[in-house]
């Protein structure tokens, strides 16, 4: 949805507005519809909070060009959440949970009204997170749309920003952060654990899994999905909302994170065996609801690793890859990501050291972030993989001739592990989650 928005009282045929002789006027923006969407908001332990309404304009009605120039609705990377977790777990940090208790606080603007971003608060690595220094402590200003985490070195400063926050927005406090965006969050004698045991309990209940009998994978090792077999799905709506409710699990569950990308991969013209492959992983959440991640305090320096892996021509109809990497800081997990190949690798030592790739060029953002997070990482960065021929190439620059097909992310990989900021390193052994 544009930031830019016209109010436009004349009346409207088909969205374009009406001049005062009742003609078409075509000098002027398109007028967007709108819809009621109400909302009966539950607590994590399922009581209801409150019941919510909103009058939502409909984005998807606008033209380009006409409407807007772009579209960006910045939020916190999850990422950076589980990040400021480790951190705040280390150092014994506070951690409080604000809510905006209304989005839209200043009524009814009668023209148009452009503005810039303030910057001079916010994270170079991520646009939502805002650092607040005042000599020598510290506050970290995670927003999500009207969900707020705030956290610092202080408690007095921290009560005393919450309570100027409280002056200029109506902002609710909700104490220590327990139940944010549907994550759970619950003090454990080692730190702090993170599951998403309500959300996962939800989707059971709501596609009839709940009393379904539990598999101990959540993917058949002799499943190979493709596009043409079975038959196409009579009423796709049930697959579009399963998988898009998985992939939200995954925030707090990488065990899911491929078979859910595979099952994505097929949203368009889903069949019969997706459908299959879809309720097993349902099955796989239902014996397993209240797996979750456990942060730790780590020591510093800290150690920011990687562990990357492919599954070379995976894909039974492309023959692309899907690469997989986990990344730890210190023992706590913090990022991963499946993903696809855009092209088809031509050997495994191609497909290993595109995964290579890009588990580097996270754990580059990651060093960014952990910069202004004031912590000491341990160099170089370890990025662990399983093949031979790729963690020589990374470090030896005599296999460049036959890696020319490769070249970009040749140059990357071992531009970084040339200044020292990171280090190949052969693993031969799976990582434990």
């Amino acid at each position: 949805m544009s930031n830019n928005i016209t109010n436009i009282s004349r009346p409207t045929l088909r969205g374009r507005p009406l001049t005062e002789d009742g003609n078409i006027h075509h000098n002027i923006q398109n007028a967007v519809g709108c819809k009621w969407v109400f909302r009966i908001k539950r607590k994590s332990d399922n009581y209801v909070e409150r019941y919510k309404a909103r009058l939502v304009a409909k984005g998807f009605h606008q033209q380009q060009d006409i409407d807007y120039d772009e579209t960006f609705s910045p939020v916190i990377k999850l990422v950076t959440i589980r990040t400021v977790i480790t951190i705040v777990v280390s150092r014994s940090w506070p951690l409080r949970q604000l809510d905006v208790k209304n989005a839209f606080l200043h009524g009814i603007l009668k023209e148009d009204v452009f503005m810039i971003q303030n910057l001079t608060m916010s994270s170079i690595a991520d646009s939502s997170l805002f650092i607040y220094r005042h000599g020598p402590h510290i506050i970290y200003f995670l927003l999500y749309l009207d969900d707020i985490v705030v956290t610092g070195s202080d408690d007095r400063l921290l009560q005393s920003f919450i309570w100027c926050l409280g002056r200029g927005f109506d902002i609710k406090d909700l104490g220590p952060l327990h139940y944010f965006l549907g994550l759970q969050v619950t003090t454990h004698q080692h730190g702090l654990h993170i599951n998403q045991l309500k959300y996962a309990h939800d989707i059971l209940s709501k596609h009839d899994f709940l009393f379904s009998k539990p598999v101990s994978t959540p993917m058949s090792a002799k499943t190979a999905l493709t596009t043409t077999d079975g038959p196409l799905l009579e009423n796709p709506t049930i697959f579009w909302e399963l998988v898009g409710s998985l992939q939200y699990l995954t925030i707090t569950r990488p065990d899911i994170t491929f078979v859910v990308n595979m099952v994505f991969q097929f949203m368009s013209k889903p069949r019969a065996p997706h459908l299959v492959a879809a309720k097993r992983i349902l099955r796989y959440v239902k014996g397993t609801i209240g797996h979750g991640l456990l942060f730790t305090p780590q020591r510093q320096p800290v150690t920011l690793s990687a562990y990357s892996d492919p599954d070379w021509a995976g894909c039974p109809t492309t023959r692309r890859s899907t690469s997989g990497y986990l990344v730890y800081l210190g023992s706590d997990l913090i990022s991963w990501c499946s993903k696809k190949h855009p092209t088809i690798a031509c050997s495994s030592a191609e497909s290993e050291y595109h995964s290579h790739a890009h588990a580097c060029a996270d754990t580059m953002w990651l060093g960014y972030l952990l910069y202004e997070f004031g912590a000491h990482i341990q160099f170089p960065v370890l990025l662990h993989c399983d093949n031979l021929s790729t963690a020589y190439m990374a470090s030896n620059p005599i296999f460049h001739a036959h890696t020319k097909h490769i070249e970009l992310d040749y140059h990357y990989l071992r531009e970084k592990i040339a200044i020292g900021s990171h280090r190949a390193n052969l693993c031969v052994q799976d990582p434990q989650v």
